[in-house]
């Protein structure tokens, strides 16, 4: 009799192995916030041949599919705007039911150590913001560290509801974005994190786009082993975006460049492949907004404003933005520590250039063009409303360089908003350049009071 029980149990776990096989990556779980207003994709593994059914909390409408050959499936419906705990039925050999869904804003964060970071480490003002971090309508999923050669399916993470104990883990940057963008837009805010500290752009991007291209393959041999991370390309990429592909996101904030000091010269064109790659893998040109690294200490002159003139050209892609942070930097520290303001810049600059809100402090004074004028140099901004100096720190950062491209001081006047150059040492001038030095922290501001970034140009 004990061998007939035993026996049938074993039969009751083989059938529940055969035939329990509907699964789906770890992004899809209770507590996530799906992309409102749109044609949402969901996929997962089942039997070949099982038939699967899906329903919502906010539709009477079932969607159905199979399993292909191979057990793959995936299904995509549309998601309103509605509010209020949802939930999602998937059912066939087996049910899964995903609950506690919000719809409602959902972005991907990445890069290096100052997206990572968290109010845990270290932030300015971090036990206020902790003890105010209880918010039901803000939800994080962070991708645990991973590196793989190959694309991967799946990676580690889970999605948790803001709490201060789950926030002071998170990345600071992303929590207080997705804190203005919620108060805001009234709407819950999904915030993936996917960063890794210490990482140079070669390992965020698919590792075909740096093999095939000369450049970059040549860029990717200067990088330095490094202790905090990899520093293959691909390896982040594989294990921590691609199993996100094709997650409905909104948009991506991206916070890195430090550790690309080492090859600054191929920046411009690294990050542009990294954002077209990622745009193409999800089919869509979303917004694409990233933080210029702050000035700091790199140990020689031009390295790192080298990166920040890089991050400033990639701005000419379309549908992308940059955060200033040299007014909110330390050159003593990689890892300023304030964030909250870093974050509130990422949200005025999505509020008002995606969400077309009326933002007056969302944008800094962008170069525009540089003109000659006889012995004279103008140069013109974007969004140079109220062109003014820091009161305490009103000294020239500007150079004119001729023809021997040796470059001496710039006298300085504002008139117009535009920027009046010259030099009694530079009689032809051919080249310019703003705030140029590792160190060199911007005093141009506008009427939002952001800071101009470092340039350079031809004249």
């Amino acid at each position: 009799m004990k061998l007939n029980s035993a026996f049938f149990l074993l039969l009751i776990l083989s059938s529940a192995q055969i035939f329990a096989n509907i699964s789906l990556p770890e992004i899809f779980s209770n507590n996530m916030v799906l992309q409102r207003n749109a044609e949402v994709k969901i996929w997962g593994w089942a039997k070949p041949g099982e038939e699967i059914k899906l329903s919502t909390s906010w539709s009477d409408e079932q969607l159905n599919t199979k399993g292909d050959r191979n057990g793959n499936w995936q299904i995509i419906f549309s998601t309103p705007d509605v509010s209020g705990s949802q939930e999602i039925t998937i059912s066939g050999y087996n049910e899964v039911k995903l609950k506690n869904l919000l719809l409602g804003e959902v972005w991907l964060v990445s890069g290096q150590s100052n997206m990572e970071w968290s109010a845990g480490a270290g932030i300015t003002n971090a036990e206020e913001a902790i003890a105010g971090a209880e918010n039901d309508q803000i939800r994080f999923f962070s991708v645990a560290h991973r590196t793989a050669e190959n694309r991967q399916q799946d990676l580690d993470g889970s999605w948790v509801q803001s709490t201060p104990e789950t926030m002071k883990n998170f990345s600071a940057v992303a929590y207080f974005f997705g804190k203005k963008l919620q108060e805001e837009l009234g709407v819950p805010v999904g915030l993936i994190n996917s960063s890794w500290g210490g990482t140079p752009a070669e390992v965020w991007v698919p590792s075909e786009a740096i093999i095939s291209n000369d450049s970059l393959a040549k860029a990717a041999k200067m990088l330095p082993d490094e202790r905090w991370g990899p520093n293959e390309p691909g390896l982040l990429y594989n294990a921590m975006i691609a199993p996100l592909v094709p997650f409905k996101i909104q948009g991506v904030l991206w916070y890195q460049g430090e550790s690309n000091t080492s090859n600054a010269a191929y920046y411009e064109q690294l990050f542009s492949t990294l954002i077209k790659s990622w745009r193409d893998e999800w089919e869509t040109e979303f917004p694409f907004y990233y933080a210029q690294i702050a000035p700091y200490d790199y140990g020689d002159n031009y390295s790192g404003v080298e990166i920040r003139d890089a991050q400033r050209r990639v701005r000419e892609l379309p549908n992308t933005g940059m955060v200033m942070t040299s007014d909110i930097g330390n050159i003593k520290d990689i890892h300023p520590r304030n964030k909250l303001d870093v974050g509130l810049r990422f949200a005025r600059l999505a509020l008002a250039d995606h969400y077309g809100k009326e933002i007056d402090d969302a944008y800094a004074p962008q170069f525009k063009k540089a003109e000659k004028d006889g012995s004279k140099v103008k140069i013109y901004f974007e969004h140079a409303e109220e062109l003014h100096f820091d009161n305490g720190n009103k000294k020239s950062q500007f150079e004119l360089a001729g023809e021997n491209g040796n470059f001496y001081p710039a006298s300085v006047k504002i008139r117009d908003n535009v920027i009046i150059l010259r030099s009694v040492k530079v009689k032809e001038p051919k080249k310019v350049r703003f705030s140029w030095g590792n160190m060199s922290t911007s005093n141009l501001f506008n009427e939002a009071d952001l800071p101009a970034s470092s340039f350079r140009a031809e004249l």
